[in-house]
């Protein structure tokens, strides 16, 4: 077997999956269906835990465990300082998304956060087989309790820099996120994300030169040829996510799958206007708007929701808040079960 595959399957083996294939935990686009999905396809399920109280963390494990015997991640964003606020620049902003959706209440900026500690207990409480980071590390205490449980912790990284840093601070495992991915770049400091664009199969080799811990591959990946080319490249396995969103179990918005399908990699879009904080979407009419300047997270997540939800109501893909990494046409229809056993037969093939 060569050394890529025993590399890739050790990895499966230690965290009780069939084949080395990763949901990405994506907040409000891993339903339970679509894990278990993934899970009975021999790969791993996932829960972005980001927009979810500590009760609905608690239920959507159990929903996964009623439902499927396989196993899963639970993710979590580490919390950014609080936002600067600039009453001006908001009103402007009101203004502006006002041209693309409904009239946006002055009180929309204040919705509260939701308690990241108390986020955290729940999803150890839950006892996924991982509790993944985004956004930065873990604090030491939550840490010191995700060993003390024999939970693994995956650390999102974009660059080397934070790779040492997550491995420095304890991460089992390093999922290294290119610049191709759909979603919410993981940059560690949010004034940073726009200018270190790392592509994955740079990034990739150079985080496995530069930590003793497994390395997942993530960004991009949507065929065979990008699993065997991550797996050549040193990854122990790779996480998926756009490649998910048009399976029948991932329940996406049909407008938003549609996109997805025609969408080649430049016409996706690293953009601020929709949450504040940088991610890729389907490059449409609102992202490539000359409106103000973004307020920050989760400030722009609070003012564009009413946009957000209109436009999904009606389809609008103009100013949809559409998710896409660079590789999205090649997202599959398929059942997504089909989808990780077809990936990984033909991944195994290219390797003779």
């Amino acid at each position: 077997m060569h050394l890529a595959l025993t590399r890739a399957s050790g990895f499966a083996r230690d965290l009780g999956i069939d084949r080395p294939i990763l949901l990405a935990p994506m907040a409000g686009a891993c339903p339970v269906s679509l894990s278990a999905a993934v899970a009975a396809g021999g790969g791993l399920g996932a829960c972005g835990a980001l927009l979810m109280s500590p009760g609905q963390i608690a239920g959507w494990a159990r929903d996964m465990r009623e439902t499927s015997n396989g196993g899963f991640q639970m993710n979590i964003w580490i919390p950014d300082p609080a936002p600067r606020r600039d009453a001006a620049r908001e009103e402007r902003l009101r203004t502006h998304l006002a041209e693309w959706g409904p009239a946006v209440p002055a009180d929309a900026a204040e919705t509260p956060m939701l308690d990241f500690d108390a986020q955290c207990e729940a999803m150890l409480a839950a006892s996924p087989a991982a509790m993944s980071s985004i956004m930065g590390v873990f604090p030491p205490d939550v840490v010191t309790e995700i060993k003390a449980r024999g939970i693994r912790w995956f650390a999102t990284v974009t660059t080397v820099a934070e790779a040492r840093a997550a491995a420095a601070a304890g991460a089992d495992v390093i999922v290294a996120q290119g610049m191709e991915a759909g979603g919410h770049r993981g940059a560690f400091d949010a004034d940073q994300a726009a200018t270190a664009l790392v592509g994955l199969f740079a990034l990739l080799p150079a985080v496995v030169d530069a930590v003793d811990v497994p390395v997942v591959a993530t960004g991009g990946i949507a065929d065979a040829r990008g699993i065997a080319a991550a797996l050549m490249l040193g990854a122990s396995a790779v996480q998926i996510g756009t490649g998910f969103l048009r399976a029948p179990e991932a329940g996406t918005n049909p407008t938003w799958a549609d996109a997805l399908a025609r969408t080649a990699p430049e016409d996706t879009i690293a953009t601020r206007a929709f949450s504040g904080r940088l991610g890729r979407s389907v490059r449409n009419a609102y992202a490539a708007a000359d409106g103000p300047e973004p307020a920050p997270y989760p400030i722009q997540r609070s003012l564009t929701g009413p946009m957000r939800a209109q436009a999904a109501r009606d389809g609008n893909i103009d100013a949809m808040q559409a998710w896409a990494g660079q590789a999205a046409a090649r997202a599959s229809d398929e059942p997504a079960a089909r989808i990780v056993t077809r990936l990984w037969e033909e991944t195994l093939t290219l390797f003779g």
